[in-house]
């Protein structure tokens, strides 16, 4: 699969290079994926202006997380070395009286990978701390944490499956300027249809509360936009982590676009969460993380963008080193 990206994004390229109307400016629909975190239901940040009556909407996303994070403290240590892939399905469908529905389906891939030495070359070109990669084996996985002598975690072999299925619901509060400013209140059910062992779910049933507002202007050079989400996220006693693990934890999100023309928007997002994990001194479990994102989406026609974006961690080890995030979304 990951070889068909390179066609996909020079194909992205030359069908937008025709002019069609003004861009969506729309959210990065990706948040933390960190193996000890994606497992649970935190949402990704989603647009404010829900779909009209009988429409369709169709996101087939594609997430690969670079992990090299290695710590030790008291008697605790942890590592978290490998790639995890996660390619979700998203659909969603307006009702009437502004209503949306929808489902996420995601698989998700645990490896050692391929990225380690463009990683590596990539920090040493720009001069950048390797952050100990280097003095690691390459293109190995490892999601290993030991407390008090126990292992707590142990992943060493490659594994794939479903992960845990969710579904939304969300409402129109606000809609203006022909759905340019908007605010929309959502309830996400995350369901322990993937199996924990594997890390691919956690065991738990999450809901998610979450509000967001989005607007969107003509200004200096083109199309600027402003979004951003909060919410609370509930979860019952899951199997990873079992007596560290939080049953409430919060999110948001903050976000700004540019689209100096019809066909293409630059973008930039911050997410950031609370500990999903307590009683730690490990940064990697029960530290609050905050990850940027930057990149932007190619609109391949008036109902099709492609969304390309980096993500890395700004709070360092509380998030994957990297992630490459591709999005593809079609409106019908």
């Amino acid at each position: 699969m990951l070889k068909k990206v390179p066609v996909l994004v020079i194909l992205a390229v030359i069908l937008s290079s025709v002019p069609g109307q003004a861009i969506e400016i729309q959210p990065f629909r990706t948040s933390n994926r960190s193996p000890l975190v994606q497992i649970y239901g935190l949402p990704a940040a989603e647009r404010s202006a829900l779909l009209a009556a009988g429409q369709w909407e169709g996101t087939l996303s594609y997430d690969l997380a670079s992990n090299y994070t290695r710590h030790a403290s008291g008697t605790e240590s942890i590592i978290l070395d490998g790639e995890t892939s996660r390619l979700n399905l998203a659909l969603r469908h307006g009702l009437s009286a502004g209503w949306e529905i929808g489902v996420d389906i995601p698989m998700l891939w645990h490896r050692g990978g391929f990225l380690d030495a463009f990683i590596e070359d990539w920090h040493s070109f720009f001069s950048l701390p390797q952050g100990g990669r280097n003095h690691a084996p390459r293109d190995r996985l490892t999601y290993h944490y030991e407390r008090s002598g126990r292992t707590a975690l142990n992943l060493t072999d490659a594994t794939e499956g479903l992960g845990d299925v969710s579904f939304s619901l969300g409402r129109q509060l606000v809609s203006q300027n022909s759905g340019r400013d908007s605010v929309a209140l959502r309830v996400t059910l995350k369901l322990p249809t993937g199996e924990s062992d594997r890390l691919l779910g956690s065991g738990s049933t999450d809901l998610a509360l979450s509000l967001s507002a989005a607007t969107q202007r003509p200004g200096p050079g083109g199309d600027w936009a402003l979004w951003g989400n909060i919410g609370l996220l509930a979860m019952s006693d899951g199997d990873v982590l079992q007596n560290q693990q939080r049953n409430l934890a919060a999110f948001g999100t903050g976000g700004l676009g540019w689209a100096p023309a019809d066909w293409i928007a630059f973008k930039i997002q911050v997410d950031g969460h609370t500990p999903f994990y307590d009683d730690s001194d490990l940064d990697e479990v029960s530290t609050p993380a905050a990850q940027l994102t930057l990149g932007g989406s190619l609109g391949m026609s008036p109902h099709t963008q492609l969304d390309l974006g980096v993500t890395e961690d700004i709070v360092v080890a509380t998030a994957p080193d990297v992630v490459f995030h591709l999005a593809l979304r079609h409106r019908f």
